[in-house]
């Protein structure tokens, strides 16, 4: 069911998923030229939302939807997803039905880049241990290390991946090294002391190990059993990108192990987290560090994904279809 704002007047009306609509409301309300309107990100009830209210426009969050959106929304319409990861679309389907696909890149960089250096620092200064201690009525001081002159390998050179170089070289002091794309030509960056495509290479002196990898099929599982043997036993690896580029009952025996000093994720092959089979549960373990899935969930972020879906949305009502973030660029070819 729609909780709709009922208004006599021109403006297009946009449906905008429950939560989505909850972490960029101010946004939403004060948009120019829409009526955005919350709805359920449930596809069924979403579909029907559509259908009922007569739009064309829909911005979604990371739920997977397989069938009735495509089928609900006209040819021209559009799916903003608000935010950049897009696997929850089936682009191909949307494709066929003749719907634009949008997503958010470059709005949230800043936001993933300052967790990933948190959970860095924190992993460095063993700030979760401590906290635990002192809640626990226990005084337990813990040496901890400074990040200035210690090696940090970022796998994957994107927009995120340039800003915790950005941060970790001219805040920090550490060292960068960047692992982009076997058969990649490796560019020259700036912030990076080098970059190569040759992960074994890159990981060799490492002290942190930060993932900034696209969710696409080819990545699935990449940090596998063998590369995690490639990793010291001194270095913490960092996910705040894609959970399914891990193995992560390999990732688990190799922490439960020793075999790596810690891991710190933000992100899960299932989320909410659960654990996958055939591994073990990564929240038992004390050189762990968790958070879910918040990396770009900042108000700043969040307005700025807001505004940048709208714009989609706007671009595709002008018909300037070459200035939109198309994911499924494709579809122009059917119009």
């Amino acid at each position: 069911m729609l909780n709709c704002r009922r208004m006599v007047n021109s403006k297009r009306r946009v449906l905008v998923t429950e939560l989505e609509y909850r972490k960029a409301e101010a946004s939403f309300l004060s948009a120019s030229g829409v009526e955005c309107v919350r709805a359920s990100d449930a596809e069924p009830d979403l579909a029907s939302a559509i259908r009922e209210a007569h739009v064309s426009y829909v911005v979604v969050g990371a739920r997977r939807y397989s069938g009735p959106l495509y089928d609900a929304l006209p040819a021209g319409g559009v799916i903003a997803r608000f935010g950049v990861g897009h696997e929850g679309i089936d682009k191909a389907k949307a494709t066929a039905a003749g719907v634009l696909c949008t997503n958010t890149p470059g709005v949230l960089s800043q936001s993933v880049a300052e967790h990933t250096m948190l959970l860095i620092a924190a992993a460095a200064r063993r700030l979760i241990a401590m906290s635990t201690s002192l809640a626990q009525s226990r005084w337990e001081p813990t040496i901890g290390e400074e990040l200035q002159g210690k090696t940090i390998v970022i796998v994957g050179c994107g927009g995120i991946g340039r800003s915790v170089a950005r941060i970790a070289s001219l805040g920090y002091g550490m060292r960068v090294v960047g692992c982009s794309r076997p058969g990649a030509p490796p560019p020259e960056l700036p912030h990076f002391d080098r970059v190569t495509d040759d992960f074994e290479t890159a990981v060799r002196d490492a002290d942190f190990v930060s993932l900034h990898m696209s969710a696409g099929p080819e990545n699935v599982h990449w940090l596998n059993r063998e590369r995690l043997t490639l990793i010291g036993a001194r270095a913490w690896l960092i996910n705040t990108s894609r959970g399914s580029v891990i193995d992560e009952p390999a990732l688990f025996a190799a922490l439960a192990e020793r075999r790596l000093a810690g891991a710190a994720l933000d992100v899960f092959a299932h989320e909410p987290y659960v654990v996958e089979e055939g591994g073990g549960d990564l929240r038992s373990l004390p050189n762990v560090m968790l958070t879910p899935h918040v990396g770009s969930n900042t108000v700043e972020a969040n307005r700025r994904i807001a505004e940048r879906a709208l714009q989609n949305i706007a671009l595709a009502e002008r018909g300037a279809f070459a200035q939109m973030d198309l994911i499924n660029p494709e579809v122009l070819s059917r119009r």
